[in-house]
């Protein structure tokens, strides 16, 4: 989760900075829009993915084929990787999909709904994946399958001008962090917990935007989240008045799209789709549109998370 994983995220010093406007997600089920501006906006394709024929056939699930469409379930309030723009969801993921939407001859529908209730869904069957800046971890794949698209690891976030001299996990210790329930976050605020003297306040929330919210107005020194979206916010947030990222990356580890075990089929249709647009430099474009090229990855991998 990025704290999105109950495991987002080995330590790296790699910076990158992610574009766009911040914008909080709607609660409604939205569709994949098509390539999208510059500045995240919609293309006026009517909200539909561009398809083609680029697949092999039978490489996806005949349901699926056949129906035209993989469903997506995606908490969309984490920009840069995915968010709410103007009723449509925009970000990485979504054009990552989109892309891969293009090489499947598919379209990718996202539809909306809170981080910890995904694979509950996805399990239901509400969902055919799952793409959410999910963190593959080991505890993650007994229940499912990744294809791994992308890393990043957790950082602090802090009110800008860092007033709290934060730099570590260490400095939270006695203090109040909030975090987005259900992530990795919450499982490194949990881990540090037990190291220090003095205990951490915890405030876990549903959305992120809510924990960002308790470091803007100081009930909390910090808020943990992935990278991108903690750098993304820092640029963003108030013309970048707002907040700032300190210290370095923490348990860097695989974002990766969440499959049911029972389908083979479609997570080696994904895998093979993910290795086409890295080749023919979609993926790439993808990358540099958002400014996060330093969490590509080179080939897909299943099942990648090692923690």
């Amino acid at each position: 989760m990025s704290p999105r994983t109950t495991r987002r995220t080995g330590a790296a010093k790699s910076r990158l900075v992610a574009v766009g406007a911040l914008a909080a997600a709607g609660a409604l089920v939205l569709s994949s829009c098509g390539d999208q501006t510059d500045d995240g906006g919609d293309s006026g394709d009517g909200g539909e993915s561009k398809t083609s024929s680029n697949a092999a056939p039978g490489a996806l699930p005949k349901a699926i084929k056949d129906a035209g469409v993989i469903k997506v379930g995606s908490d969309i309030a984490y920009a840069p990787m995915e968010f709410d723009q103007g009723g449509k969801p925009a970000g990485v993921d979504i054009d990552i999909a989109n892309a891969l939407g293009e090489e499947l001859g598919v379209e990718f529908q996202f539809q909306n709904n809170v981080f910890d209730n995904l694979i509950p869904s996805l399990d239901s069957g509400r969902f055919d994946i799952i793409m959410s800046s999910m963190t593959d971890n080991k505890e993650r794949q007994a229940e499912v399958d990744f294809v791994d698209y992308f890393s990043a690891g957790v950082s602090i976030l802090v009110q800008k001008g860092n007033p709290e001299g934060i730099s570590t996990l260490d400095d939270l210790c006695g203090k109040t962090v909030a975090f987005q329930r259900g992530t990795v976050s919450a499982d490194i605020a949990k881990a540090q917990n037990e190291k220090c003297d003095k205990p951490i306040k915890t405030l876990p929330f549903t959305k992120d935007t809510e924990a960002l919210q308790q470091v803007k107005q100081g009930r909390a020194v910090a808020d943990l989240n992935d990278f991108p979206v903690a750098a993304y916010n820092a640029r963003e947030s108030g013309g970048g008045d707002d907040f700032e990222v300190v210290g370095e990356q923490i348990d860097a580890a695989p974002y990766g799209i969440a499959v049911s075990k029972d389908n083979a089929e479609l997570r080696d249709a994904l895998a093979a789709a993910l290795d086409a647009i890295i080749e023919n430099g979609e993926y790439q474009k993808v990358l540099e549109k958002w400014d996060v090229q330093q969490g590509g990855v080179e080939k897909a991998t299943v099942n990648g998370g090692n923690e």
